[in-house]
This record gives structure tokens, C-alpha cells and sequence, in this order.
């Protein structure tokens, strides 16, 4: 986050260490707070064939190679119930590929979100692989079919610990928890949830930086090839009041 500001820090002649503006941040109470509030979007108890894990320790090297899905939550005040995000999301450059805003868990808004994906050639995904949890939306014979006919593997993870899909989970984290009001996932409405999203997801991939894409935005990182420098780093604060890097 701090090596994003530098160059806006720059532009105002703001001069400021990263544990001073840290510490700015944790006083003022801006740090991102997770919601305790929870959702259950996965349902692996079902009679559909469950695939193996083909990504473990791939690394791509281009967009379209590995493509990672999930499902997350999110709260309607007005109507007192939950909504669905579906999103795909291209594992090398970050970027959200296909999403739906579902008013239900069927895997029919899965398939919206990948018919999103395959408005682009079909040439460039061949032989993509397609990563996800084994939830009945992406196990089931409709979406398997529709990965299988347009020639994807298929990857699903073999046990339930979020590393298993860390990108796409870590993905719909920075979706609920910075792009919306009080750093929570709520709408009024299941119209404004659409609408809103919307939005999010096109900043989301044109104007935030990454970390683990170089600093790129996920547009740029997705028109590039090779390896793409990471600066990930955790901080944590320190008993003394500062700010410590976690190893």
C-alpha cells in the first residue's frame, strides 16, 4: 500500500517514513477491519465428480493460462437477505476476467460469469486452466460441460484450507473490504449490489496497483508476459507501538 502512495507523496511534497504513516493510519482507525458477519457459499457434499488439484507450485507465465473462481456474499439492508458474487479471476495478471451478481447460490450465475470470460477468443484460453473450490456450482454437469467444450482443464482444490485458492479468496477480500461503505460488503438493494459492483470491479482492474503484479494495475499486468515482480510484505504492529516486518 505504502509503495503505491510514494509517487502521489511525491506529486504534494509529502515527505513520510512507511512506519510514520502506518502509525498515521492506526490512529486515525483506517486500517481495513474484516466483517464478522459470515455466509456459507460452498457446498462439497454432493455426488459430482470432484477433480484433482493440477496447480499446486504452477506458476504462469501469461494471462490465460490458470483461472481461479469463487463465490462470496454479500449483505442486502433493505430486503434483509444475502446476494451472490460469482467472479473468475486470471491468476497472473490479477485481473477480474468474468463475474455475475446472483440473487441465489445456483450455478447458473457460475456460468454467467464464465460465459463473460469466453466473449474473447476462444484461441487465447485453450488448455487454460480453470481452478476451484468443489462447491456443487463448479462440479456440477452444466459447468463442467461448458469448461470441457471450450477445451479447459479442470482443477478443483483437494481439502478446505483457503490456500488451496488463496488468489481468488484474497481476490474477493479487496473486493468487500475497500471498495465499499464502512469497509463492509452491503447494499441496499439487490439493483444497487449490480450497479455498484460494477463499478468496483472496473476500478478494481484499470486503476489499482498491485503488489504482486509489480505495481501494475490487473489491465496492464494481463497485456504482459514473464515474470512479474512481487512485493508482498505483512506488517505488524510491534509491542513498543511501532511497526515490524513479519517474516
Amino acid at each position: 500500500m505504502f509503495k503505491s502512495l510514494e509517487m502521489d507523496f511525491k506529486e504534494h511534497n509529502i515527505s513520510i517514513g512507511r512506519d510514520k504513516f502506518f502509525n498515521i493510519l492506526r490512529e486515525n482507525h483506517l486500517f481495513i477491519h474484516r466483517k464478522k458477519y459470515r455466509a456459507v457459499t460452498t457446498n462439497s457434499y454432493h455426488h459430482y465428480h470432484k477433480y484433482k488439484n493440477l496447480i499446486k507450485d504452477k506458476i504462469p507465465m501469461k494471462a490465460n493460462e490458470i483461472w481461479v473462481s469463487d463465490i462470496t456474499y454479500i449483505w442486502l439492508t433493505d430486503e434483509e437477505r444475502f446476494c451472490y458474487l460469482f467472479l473468475i479471476t486470471d491468476m497472473y495478471s490479477r485481473k477480474i476476467i468474468g463475474y455475475c451478481v446472483h440473487e441465489t447460490l445456483k450455478a447458473t450465475g457460475a456460468v454467467k460469469a464464465l460465459s463473460m470470460v469466453m466473449t474473447q477468443s476462444k484461441s487465447t484460453y485453450k488448455n487454460c486452466i480453470h481452478h476451484s473450490d468443489r462447491g456443487i456450482q463448479y462440479c456440477c454437469d452444466l459447468y463442467t460441460k461448458k469448461l470441457g467444450d471450450n477445451g479447459i482443464v479442470i482443477s478443483m482444490t483437494e481439502d478446505s484450507e483457503p490456500t488451496d485458492n488463496a488468489i481468488a479468496e484474497r481476490v474477493n477480500r479487496t473486493i468487500k473490504e475497500e471498495f465499499t461503505t464502512e469497509k463492509e460488503i452491503s447494499f441496499k438493494n439487490y439493483s444497487e449490489a449490480k450497479k455498484q459492483l460494477k463499478k468496483f470491479i472496473e476500478f478494481y482492474n484499470t486503476q489499482r496497483p498491485h503488489s504482486s503484479v509489480g505495481w501494475l494495475t490487473p489491465n496492464d499486468a494481463h497485456a504482459r508476459e514473464g515474470v512479474l515482480k512481487k512485493y508482498w510484505k505483512t506488517y505488524k504492529k510491534s509491542t513498543c507501538g511501532g511497526i515490524t516486518k513479519a517474516s
